[in-house]
């Protein structure tokens, strides 16, 4: 595998040098002339009862590499004019893109800024735009209802590498428990901290998924592996996915997980085995996976290709009810949008293959951003080229769209969520469209602690029937700082697993978890009934004290039908590794309570580890 991830950097930077383009080696280019914005709407084929439209395009905007709603219902765009080139300065741009007509196309578009470089990704929340723009994440503050910034670029964290320029930090997502969650590919390596951090220091990253908390601005690997993830979103239980490209394209998301890797190895060279793709299939049709780059023939068959970017859990509300928790992502190479099926599977999930969502009819087509919107349509950005990823060059920076597609022709809203009251928030908590959900749990994460908010959410995670809307109502009080331990300890006997195992992870974020909730944990790890409660009591441990965490590895090793789990017995292995190095007379004394064979195998194999 080194040397292979060896090979693969040569061969990139040696074109790179060369100034030789991909298309030379080989990658195939769209066969037809290039569409206008219109005529390639018309040209994807959507299942009956939907339709496409452009809600921009050039002239207006070019080369769009992300998008991030606000609260207004606007859609920010990220401009990537400097790809493939690094350079300390450039004239990347965010847009802000309005439809004051409510028609379903933006008619105004404003420059928010425009001198910046190397853009990959953006959200907006917390008085301003948080922005990846390598080696650099940062805030540009601006002022409720001034659509330029109040301040200067403030970078939060540097360190962020630029090896390869297709392997960045990306897909920026406000997850359910209040952080900032992002990706970041393989074949970029990055130390990560506050700008005057000293080396050692750091935080290295070179694949996988990692978070940012916004006011306490920490900032923490939360999983590793992969390839070059470029997605990530929640399902309506706080699951997390990514997509990610060329290796198998799914992932669930478990936190203190280490997953397979394209190429090179693991940071703890303990891990002795990771953790596999969710997928049952691949999108492209076997052999050598560069043979799909242009998504036809049998290929085209299984899915387009093995390039995927974006990812959307649809929960908007609008489309059929089929759709609802389902995976959509772009298909850079099959000019298409899967959709994936995310079906339980023990403590996880198996993604099973559906029809295509979108196929373009106009090969120019690269879909690189999905999400869903007030209203519930689904937007797609369009890199629009003639050529797809790894070209080093693009055919021709003036490009670019982003289309709405729609179901029995929904038209657009109305929405500023800015304007409601902490009541009309905490009531969005139960919205139909999670979009709405979302943003008003943001908003009232950003207004802070209100003892009126934590009742009225308290309320419904007591009495609300629905495990959704509890869930909810946990996420929101976590992040209005209202979870208090004696709600945390009751949740812990919720009759809902899920509220029952994201009332775990709540609890362990803090890091000092009481021995009152410690003994509370103990007894789930050998008593509760659910894989999923099991698996987040085994995330857990590895934010737990090393002397704390016997109890609760006791009772999951003791648990025989988690053996053939495909997460359970590697999670709990992560907790329990660092410990036979510290204490191996107590690791040795725990092996004939483990009924986990793996677990069993890993800690002979770490004691005589030299």
């Amino acid at each position: 595998m080194v040397r292979m991830f060896v090979a693969v950097m040569v061969a990139s930077l040696a074109c790179v040098a060369s100034g030789i383009s991909e298309q030379a080696k080989g990658f195939p280019e769209a066969r037809n002339a290039a569409m206008a914005p219109p005529d390639t709407a018309r040209s994807m084929r959507v299942p009956a009862e939907f339709s496409v439209g452009v809600f921009a395009s050039e002239p207006e905007i070019h080369q769009p590499i992300a998008m991030a709603w606000d609260d207004r219902g606007r859609l920010w765009v990220a401009e990537m004019y400097s790809y493939p080139d690094w350079a300390r300065e450039g004239n990347d741009r965010i847009l802000i893109l309005e439809d004051t007509h409510h028609d379903g196309k933006a008619d105004k578009v404003t420059v928010f800024y425009d001198k910046l470089n190397c853009v990959t990704a953006l959200a907006v929340g917390f008085g301003g735009v948080w922005v990846g723009s390598n080696p650099d994440l940062l805030f540009i503050p601006f002022k409720d209802g001034d659509d330029k910034p109040s301040g200067p670029p403030q970078v939060l964290l540097d360190g962020w590498g630029h090896n390869d320029m297709h392997e960045l930090l990306n897909s920026f997502t406000w997850g359910p428990d209040g952080w900032l969650y992002g990706c970041h590919g393989i074949f970029t390596s990055s130390e990560v901290g506050k700008p005057g951090t000293p080396r050692e220091s750091r935080v290295k990253i070179n694949a996988g998924v990692w978070r940012f908390h916004p006011t306490r601005h920490e900032f923490e690997v939360f999983a590793e592996g992969t390839s070059n993830p470029w997605g990530i979103d929640f399902n309506d239980r706080g699951q997390a996915f990514i997509t990610a490209c060329v290796i198998p394209h799914l992932y669930h998301i478990i936190q203190g997980a280490r997953y397979e890797r394209q190429a090179g190895r693991h940071y703890n060279p303990y891990t002795y085995e990771d953790l596999k793709t969710i997928a049952d299939h691949r999108h492209w049709a076997g052999a050598n996976w560069a043979d799909s780059r242009g998504g036809q023939g049998d290929h085209s068959g299984a899915g387009g290709g093995h390039a995927h970017a974006g990812a959307m859990i649809y929960l908007g509300g609008l489309l059929p009810g089929e759709y609802r928790d389902t995976l959509f992502m772009c298909n850079i190479h099959g000019n298409r949008v899967n959709n994936d099926l995310l079906e339980r599977a023990g403590s996880g999930y198996v993604g099973r293959h559906r029809q295509d969502f979108l196929l373009s009819g106009d090969e120019w087509f690269r879909g690189l951003s999905v999400k869903y919107g007030p209203e519930g349509a689904v937007y797609v950005s369009d890199w629009y080229d003639k050529f797809a990823c790894h070209q080093q060059r693009p055919q021709d920076r003036t490009n670019g769209r982003v289309y709405r597609v729609t179901y029995r022709d929904a038209k657009p809203v109305a929405v500023d969520l800015s304007k409601l009251t902490k009541g009309e928030l905490v009531g969005l908590q139960l919205h139909g469209n999670d979009w709405y959900v979302r943003q008003a749990r943001r908003i009232l994460q950003e207004r802070g602690p209100d003892p009126e908010v934590h009742a009225a959410l308290s309320r419904i995670l007591a009495e609300n029937p629905d495990e959704t809307r509890k869930l909810r109502a946990l996420w929101a009080l976590h992040g209005t700082a209202g979870l208090t331990e004696a709600i945390a300890l009751e949740q812990l006997k919720s009759p809902s697993e899920f509220v029952r195992a994201w009332t775990i992870q709540l609890l362990a974020e803090r890091r000092d978890v009481s021995s009152a909730a410690l003994g509370r944990l103990e007894s789930m790890a050998g008593e509760d009934p659910s894989p999923v409660v099991r698996l987040y009591l085994a995330s857990a441990l590895q934010r737990i004290p090393f002397e704390k965490r016997w109890g609760i590895l006791e009772g999951l090793a003791g648990r025989e039908a988690d053996a053939a789990d495909p997460n359970l017995s590697l999670l709990v292995w992560y907790a329990l590794e660092p410990l036979v190095a510290s204490d191996p007379a107590r690791a040795l004394a725990f092996v004939p309570k483990c009924r986990l064979p793996k677990v069993v195998q890993f800690i002979a194999r770490r004691a005589t580890a030299k």
